[in-house]
This record gives C-alpha cells, sequence and structure tokens, in this order.
C-alpha cells in the first residue's frame, strides 16, 4: 500500500527537477521549440491558479492545499484499500498538490514550462508544468475509477435482487 507514496513522491521531484531546470537556464519569457508547432518549452510564471485565476490569493491556496491533501489521504487510507487504480490516482493528486504548493510556499508563483499547440483545432493548451500534469491525470482516472466502481456495484446489486 505505502508503495504508492512512490508515485507521489516521483511526481513531486520530477516536477521540482524540470521547475529547476527551467528557472536557472532559461529567461522569463524565452521559448524553446521542441516539435513545430505542437510542443515548445516556455519560461512562464503563474502566481495564481489555473489559467491565472485568483492572483495572489495565497492563502486562499494554503488552505485549499492543506484540506486537499488531508482529503487524498483519508480517502487513500480509508476507502481505496486494495484498489490500485483508485490508490494510483489519489497519489498522482498528491503529488501534484504538493508540487505546486512548493512552488506558492517558496517562490510565490508557480513555475509553468510546457507549451502545447493542438493543431488540428488550433487550440493554445495553457501553459503547464509536470504538477498541473500529474493533477489532470489524477482526476480523470479517478472519474474513470468511481464510473467504473459505481457500474460494478449497480450490476452487483441487479445480479443480487
Amino acid at each position: 500500500m505505502y508503495i504508492f507514496y512512490l508515485v507521489a513522491i516521483a511526481v513531486v521531484a520530477i516536477d521540482q527537477w524540470t521547475k529547476w531546470l527551467v528557472v536557472k537556464n532559461m529567461e522569463l519569457g524565452e521559448r524553446i521549440v521542441l516539435m513545430e508547432p505542437t510542443f515548445a518549452l516556455l519560461s512562464h510564471r503563474n502566481r495564481g491558479a489555473a489559467w491565472g485565476m485568483l492572483e495572489g490569493q495565497m492563502w486562499l491556496f494554503t488552505i485549499v492545499t492543506i484540506i486537499v491533501v488531508i482529503g487524498i489521504l483519508y480517502y487513500f487510507h480509508k476507502e481505496a484499500k486494495g484498489k490500485p487504480y483508485f490508490q494510483l490516482s489519489l497519489m498522482l493528486l498528491l503529488g501534484g498538490a504538493i508540487g505546486n504548493f512548493i512552488d506558492r510556499l517558496f517562490r510565490g508563483e508557480v513555475v509553468d514550462f510546457a507549451d502545447v499547440l493542438i493543431p488540428v483545432i488550433n487550440y493554445d493548451f495553457p501553459i503547464f508544468n509536470v504538477a498541473d500534469a500529474a493533477l489532470t491525470i489524477g482526476v480523470v482516472m479517478l472519474i474513470i475509477v468511481l464510473f467504473l466502481e459505481e457500474k460494478a456495484e449497480k450490476a452487483a446489486k441487479r445480479k443480487g435482487e
């Protein structure tokens, strides 16, 4: 069960390492194209939440992050036992939440750097980082896990009737 904590630790470590690389090796606003036109590194800072919302509300981010971390740990230990995909999704969420929280706590802003363009629909996706990616993957996994769990429970109830 505790092996899943390694996922959260790995997310935080990779997130902080990649952010450190960007801060140390790129000027703010500098863009390095890796795959034209779909993927580039762009040194960017975000003082708010997703898409810059709630900029400067550090106290709010601190409270929300503490509540989220407590909630994740509670569900991990009380509800996710024996459910590896549920556990994995929660640890991705934990790693992502802690990764961005470290930035807010020590830098006063979050370092973002992944710049993605979806050419088929010509959509320039908001700049993100490893913690953001882990949060997104964790949420999607959690939704799928809960949906499948609910579907299995309904099927079991129908069998039992």
